[in-house]
């Protein structure tokens, strides 16, 4: 007897492809550290420093008999400082009352954020705050020190790319006529140190065309090119005397002579004037 054989066809199934999925990971955005508010009162450390600079080795300030006018009760409140109390105002001190000095060490004073009393005490209610001593703004500082930076590498490197003649109408600006025997080095040197020395004025020079256009008068006056009057009153040729322009009454010559450049007339005399000075 033969037994049939059943043939079972197996069918391979295709291996699923894996598929590795790129996920983008989100960018972290940089999160401002959250602050501690209670009764809308920062918690946090705060530093206070005596006006004009006013650096003794230790100043006092006055912590008691002095008073607040408190604006929604409609009248004056005695406040002072007790390191034991959690109040500035006298009339809510409970308990025996330890007073304690507020002295400023070097013209600073730290105040911690655990002693929110006294940080109170100076930065809302006493008398001389904002006209003795003030509370420093670090974050504020941070800024404007951010601020500082950023026109301090402007104005370097604009001084360090910036033309020679260009870099002395500046320098002549902040040194005076001392520029014209300054090497080119000496200019560029001198160039950087202002520009990082006060990098706002130097980049306000810098983009201000009249501030080129004096410093060609100048050069052209102590080339001999041209040639101011002892009353300071016109500008005229040197080689022979004829009058270019008059200078406005109560204004600076070379300032005139700056603006009168920028006219149809006095564009053609700089152009000749620059020439001759190359």
């Amino acid at each position: 007897m033969s037994k049939n054989k059943t043939q079972e066809k197996v069918v391979e199934q295709p291996q699923a492809q894996t598929v590795e999925a790129v996920v983008e990971q989100p960018k972290l955005k940089r999160q401002e550290p959250k602050k501690h508010i209670v009764d809308g009162w920062e918690i946090r450390d705060r530093m206070y420093t005596l006006r004009d600079g006013l650096a003794p080795l230790t100043y006092t300030i006055r912590s008691q008999g002095l008073y607040y006018y408190d604006e929604e009760k409609g009248y004056e409140r005695e406040i002072g400082y007790a390191i034991n109390q959690r109040s500035p105002f006298v009339k809510e001190w409970e308990g025996q009352i330890r007073k304690k000095h507020i002295m400023f060490e070097n013209g600073s004073l730290f105040v911690p954020k655990e002693k929110s009393t006294l940080q109170m005490f100076l930065s809302t209610y006493h008398p001389r705050r904002n006209k003795l001593f003030f509370e420093v703004d670090n974050r504020k500082q941070n800024e404007n020190h951010a601020d500082y930076l950023k026109f301090e590498l402007a104005a370097m490197n604009a001084a360090n790319e910036m033309e020679i003649d260009m870099l002395e109408a500046i320098m002549r600006v902040e040194t005076g006529s001392g520029v014209s025997k300054m090497t080119s080095k000496e200019l560029k040197r001198d160039g950087l140190l202002f520009a990082k020395k006060n990098p706002k004025l130097f980049l306000e020079l810098a983009n201000d065309d009249n501030v080129y256009l004096r410093n060609i008068g100048i050069k052209g006056v102590e080339a001999k090119v041209i040639a101011l009057s002892e009353d300071q009153r016109h500008f005229s040729w040197a080689s022979n005397g004829r009058k270019l322009m008059v200078v406005p009454f109560d204004e600076h010559p070379y300032t005139a002579l700056s603006h009168w450049f920028k006219t149809d007339e006095g564009m053609e005399v700089f152009k000749s004037l620059e020439k001759r000075l190359k």
